[in-house]
C-alpha cells in the first residue's frame, strides 16, 4: 500500500513547495511595487517642489527686471532734461513724471487686454474683455501657478512688466517734441497711443498674432516698443514744426542743453535698465540665456559709444559727447530685437552700425528742417529698424530671414506712423498742438508750471 501512495505524496509534497514559491513571489512583488508607488509619489512630490522653486525664482528674477525698467523713466528724463534749453526744465519733467502714471493706468484700462487676447485668433485684432476682473481680483484670485504662463512669472508679475513696456514707448515721444507741445496734446496722445496702438501692434507679434504666425521676430522691442515709439516722435515733429529759432538762413542754430552732466546720468541709468529690458524679456530666470542676453546688450551698448563718437569726429571735427552718449543708446536699441540669437561677435558689429548711424540720421533730420530735441527718432526709429533688419541677417536661428523681418518692420511701421500722423493732425486742427510764440521763447517753465527748474542768484 506505501508503494501505491508514494507517488501521490511526492506529488503533493511537489504541489505545496511550488504553492509556497509562488507565495513569495506574490509576496516580493507587492512589495516592490510598494516601494515603487511610495517612489513615485516621492518623485511626484519632488518634481512639485522643484516647479514651486523655479516659478518662485523666475517670478522674483521678472520683478527684479520691472523695477529696472521702470528706472528707465528716470534715464529718460535725465537725458531729456539735460539736452534741452533750461527754460524748458520743469516742462520736460513734468512730462516725463505723468508718462508713466498715465501710460499705466491706460495700459491697466484696455492696453494689456488688447495686447494679449489669446492665442487663439492669429489675426490683426481681438480683445479680452474678460481681463477686466483684474480690478475686483483678491491677491489670490489671478492664477499664480506654475501653469500660468509656462511658469515663468504671476499674473500680477506679467502685467506691470509689460506696462513699464508701453509707457516706454510714449516717453520716446516725449523727448523729440519738447519744448513747443502743448501739455494737454501730448496727455491725450499719450493715453491713445499707449491705450489703444501700441498695445494692437505688440498683439501681432506678442499676442500671438498675424506676425508671429508670419514668422517675424522681435526678442524685446527694437520695432515693437522703440521704432513704434519713433514712427510716434517722426509724426509729432512733423506737425509741430521746429522751435523757433532753430533753422535760420538755411543754417542749423545749436540751441545748447541745460546740463551734460545730467544726460550723461541718464544714458547710464538707461543702461542700467536695460539689462531689465532685455534680460527680463527671457521671461525666466534661465541662467544661461538671461547672461547671454546681457553679454550682447552691454557689448552693443559699447561699440554704438565707439560708433556715436567716431562718427562725431568725422563729421564735427570734435569730441562729440552727446552723439557718443546718442551712440550708446543706438546700440541697445539696435541689439534688442536680436539679443538672444545674434552672437556676440555680431553684436558688436550691429552695434557699431547703429552707433555710426545716428549720427548721420540726426544730421539728415536737421537738413529736412526736422528738429528733434534729443534724437529720438534717429535713436528708436533708425536704429530701431536696423536691428530689426539685423535678426534676418545674424540670427543663429536659420528660420529668421531678411525678408520676412523687412515686412514686419514696414506692417508696423505703416501702422505707427498712420495712427500718430492721424491723432497729431486730429489735435492739431480741433485743439492745436502747439504753444503760443510768446511762450515758446520766453519758457514753457514759468508760463505752463510757475516754477524755474533752476535759480540762478547773482552776486550784488
Amino acid at each position: 500500500m506505501m508503494k501505491v501512495f508514494t507517488p501521490v505524496l511526492a506529488y503533493v509534497s511537489s504541489a505545496q513547495d511550488s504553492l509556497a514559491v509562488d507565495s513569495a513571489v506574490a509576496e516580493v512583488a507587492e512589495a516592490t511595487m510598494v516601494v515603487a508607488s511610495e517612489t513615485a509619489a516621492e518623485v511626484v512630490d519632488y518634481s512639485t517642489q522643484i516647479a514651486d522653486v523655479l516659478l518662485t525664482a523666475n517670478n522674483i528674477w521678472m520683478m527684479l527686471a520691472t523695477a529696472l525698467v521702470f528706472i528707465m523713466h528716470l534715464g529718460f528724463a535725465g537725458v531729456e532734461t539735460g539736452f534741452s534749453q533750461a527754460k524748458n526744465t520743469v516742462n520736460i519733467l513734468f512730462k516725463n513724471t505723468i508718462t508713466p502714471i498715465i501710460g499705466i493706468l491706460t495700459y491697466a484700462v484696455c492696453g494689456f487686454f488688447l495686447m494679449y487676447p489669446g492665442f487663439e485668433t492669429p489675426g490683426w485684432f481681438d480683445f479680452d474683455s474678460a481681463g477686466w476682473s483684474m480690478f475686483w481680483f483678491a491677491p489670490g484670485d489671478a492664477d499664480v501657478s506654475v501653469d500660468y504662463a509656462s511658469g515663468g512669472y504671476t499674473y500680477w508679475t506679467d502685467f506691470l512688466f509689460q506696462a513699464m513696456f508701453a509707457a516706454t514707448a510714449a516717453t520716446i515721444v516725449s523727448g523729440a517734441v519738447a519744448e513747443r507741445i502743448k501739455i494737454s496734446t501730448y496727455l491725450v496722445f499719450t493715453v491713445i497711443y499707449v491705450g489703444l496702438v501700441y498695445p494692437l501692434i505688440g498683439s501681432w507679434k506678442w499676442g500671438g498674432g498675424a506676425l508671429n504666425e508670419m514668422g517675424f521676430y522681435d526678442f524685446a522691442g527694437s520695432t515693437l516698443v522703440h521704432s513704434v515709439g519713433g514712427w510716434g516722435a517722426l509724426a509729432g515733429i512733423i506737425l509741430l514744426g521746429p522751435r523757433i529759432g532753430k533753422y535760420v538762413d538755411g543754417k542749423v542754430v545749436d540751441k545748447p542743453g541745460a546740463s551734460v552732466p545730467l544726460a550723461v546720468i541718464g544714458v547710464f541709468m538707461l543702461w542700467l535698465g536695460w539689462f531689465g529690458f532685455n534680460g527680463g524679456s527671457v521671461l525666466s530666470a534661465d541662467p544661461g540665456l538671461v547672461s547671454f542676453v546681457l553679454v550682447t546688450t552691454s557689448l552693443a551698448a559699447c561699440t554704438g559709444g565707439i560708433g556715436g563718437f567716431i562718427g562725431g569726429y568725422l563729421l564735427f571735427k570734435r569730441l562729440d559727447i552727446g552723439m557718443m552718449l546718442n551712440g550708446i543708446l543706438a546700440g541697445l536699441v539696435g541689439i534688442t530685437a536680436g539679443a538672444d540669437v545674434i552672437n556676440p561677435g555680431w553684436a558688436l558689429f550691429v552695434g557699431l552700425v547703429a552707433g555710426i548711424a545716428v549720427v548721420y540720421s540726426v544730421v539728415l533730420l536737421d537738413k529736412l528742417k526736422l528738429d528733434d530735441v534729443v534724437g529720438a527718432v534717429s535713436v528708436h526709429l533708425v536704429c530701431g529698424i536696423w536691428g530689426t533688419l539685423a535678426v534676418g541677417l545674424f540670427s543663429t536661428n536659420p528660420e529668421h530671414t531678411f525678408w520676412i523681418q523687412l515686412k514686419g518692420v514696414v506692417i508696423c511701421g505703416l501702422a505707427a506712423f498712420t495712427a500718430a500722423f492721424l491723432i497729431f493732425f486730429i489735435l492739431k486742427k480741433t485743439f492745436g498742438i502747439r504753444v503760443s510764440e510768446e511762450h515758446e521763447k520766453s519758457g514753457l517753465d514759468s508760463h505752463e508750471h510757475g516754477i524755474r527748474g533752476y535759480t540762478i542768484i547773482y552776486p550784488d
